[in-house]
């Protein structure tokens, strides 16, 4: 066929470059539907992978990373300790779910408090935290905005300390990086909190919605995860394997279960990389806006058969090679096969999906015990504006002065839920987020607790999905 020298040497070329481009493509980690992510060395803090990394995000719930870091570095300087108390306030409990709901004037240790957050991701808990550690919730913001600029994080603002919808409040997954290399290695003690699946508060067990990463993929030890409508589902991850860290920064996933397995795919490519590379710190590029409102509804989770096409880890091939989506969102998807991940009566085999996407569960499910503690004192700077320490009664608590702008999403919040208590209710819940979702109004009924309950009525353990931004239609 090649009868000259050129072509026959074209021929030897083609047929060595043809098999590695099929094996390359076979190694390459799927591109599901994420806004940005970014896979980082915790040592060295080299960048492996990225993608609009420097892109302005909503961060939810991973604001929370920022809450726990300005905490202990209260508890290192010593203006505040693990047994230090928090107290429910009425700010505190105002906070939309997913929260604890503790009556007002309940009293809880620091050391109570960060678990709660780190695991169960709890808004109230994050306020009457930062209330503790800055006084009122609005020093405590200043405090997070001065660690996010002494960290570097240059495009980062913080206006709550929980995450809840409010737009003006963005960072980008390079910046969370850096916030989530600073937790772990600043404070290693910090480990210690972020790594459990789920707590257990008396008889109840509040699972993480981070549990089903932490169980099944190997060397996973972090870190919190995060949704609010705008932002999609988000996650900082972080695993351990040969004795070295990788993390991981996932904003704009269309589910839970998406970013788990996105995640997952991203360490296992990662670790095949050594740790050198451009610095997080020094990463730039267009930032740009952040999603436009509504981003949850645009992004919507993909079905259990793209699920498999994109993370199937059984490897199915078609003609020799693996298909995943390309670079360019192009869906190039492996053909599958529907029952082997279907049960009889034609539903999703959700156990199975999650085995053959994440891999069988590594450790047994077993939540961190977690109680109110034996609070001792307030912190330094846990005071009242005239000096003197909190009240230990519910009725001579001061209300912390609180954030303004989220005076009066509360109050549109409310008009809402009023209206929307009655669909929300019926509406069924779905696995992802926060352990089950349930629409704002349906909060849990303990209506029976026992006299003298530390729970509000009405108000505990419950979980929704926080609403978009209560300030947009």
């Amino acid at each position: 066929m090649f009868s000259s020298p050129f072509g026959r040497l074209a021929s030897i070329c083609l047929n060595l470059l043809v098999p590695a481009l099929f094996l390359s493509l076979a190694v390459r980690p799927a591109q599901a539907d994420i806004g940005a992510y970014i896979l980082v060395d915790a040592r060295t803090g080299a960048v492996l992978e990225q993608k609009n990394a420097t892109g302005k995000w909503y961060p939810a719930s991973l604001t929370k990373m920022m809450t726990a870091y300005v905490t202990f570095k209260a508890i290192r300087e010593g203006r505040a300790s693990l047994n230090s108390a928090v107290v429910q306030s009425k700010n505190s409990i105002s906070e939309p779910p997913s929260k604890m709901g503790f009556k007002v004037g309940t009293r809880f240790t620091v050391d109570t408090a960060l678990k709660i957050i780190l695991i169960k991701s709890a808004n109230d808990v994050a306020v009457a935290l930062g209330e503790a550690i800055g006084g009122s919730e609005a020093n405590f913001i200043a405090m997070m905005n001065a660690e996010a600029r002494r960290l570097g994080m240059t495009n980062t603002r913080f206006t709550n300390p929980h995450g809840l919808p409010d737009n003006t409040q963005v960072t980008t997954a390079r910046d969370l990086a850096i916030l989530a290399m600073a937790l772990r290695n600043d404070f290693p003690e910090s480990r210690d909190y972020y790594k459990h699946p789920g707590i257990r508060f008396g008889k109840k067990t509040l699972r993480s919605a981070n549990r089903e990463f932490l169980l099944r993929v190997p060397g996973a030890n972090g870190m919190k995860t995060g949704y609010i409508c705008n932002s999609g589902y988000n996650v900082a991850a972080s695993v351990t394997r040969r004795g070295r860290t990788l993390i991981a920064i996932i904003l704009g996933a269309g589910s839970g279960l998406e970013r788990t397995a996105f995640a997952r795919q991203l360490f296992d490519e990662g670790f095949r990389k050594n740790g050198r590379g451009q610095k997080v710190t020094s990463l730039s590029g267009p930032s740009g806006p952040p999603p436009a409102d509504g981003y949850c509804r645009r992004n919507r989770s993909p079905g259990p058969k793209a699920y498999m096409a994109r993370f199937d880890m059984e490897n199915k091939t078609r003609g020799g090679f693996l298909f995943f989506a390309d670079a360019g969102g192009g869906k190039k998807e492996a053909e599958v096969d529907e029952s082997g991940f279907m049960l009889a009566n034609g539903k999703p085999d959700w156990a199975k999906i999650l085995d053959r996407t994440l891999g069988p569960r590594q450790v047994a499910y077993r939540p961190l015990q977690v109680s109110l503690g034996n609070p001792a004192g307030t912190p330094a700077a846990g005071a009242s504006a005239s000096g003197a320490p909190l009240s230990l009664t519910a009725e001579e608590i001061p209300v912390p002065v609180a954030n303004p702008m989220r005076r009066a999403e509360i109050e549109i919040r409310s008009k809402l839920q009023k209206t929307a208590a009655a669909p929300a209710a019926a509406a069924a819940a779905v696995m992802s987020e926060e352990t089950t979702e349930v629409r704002p109004g349906a909060a849990s009924d303990i209506s029976k607790a026992a006299p003298g309950s530390i729970f509000r009525k009405g108000l505990g353990f419950s979980i929704p999905v926080p609403d978009p931004s209560p300030r947009k239609p």
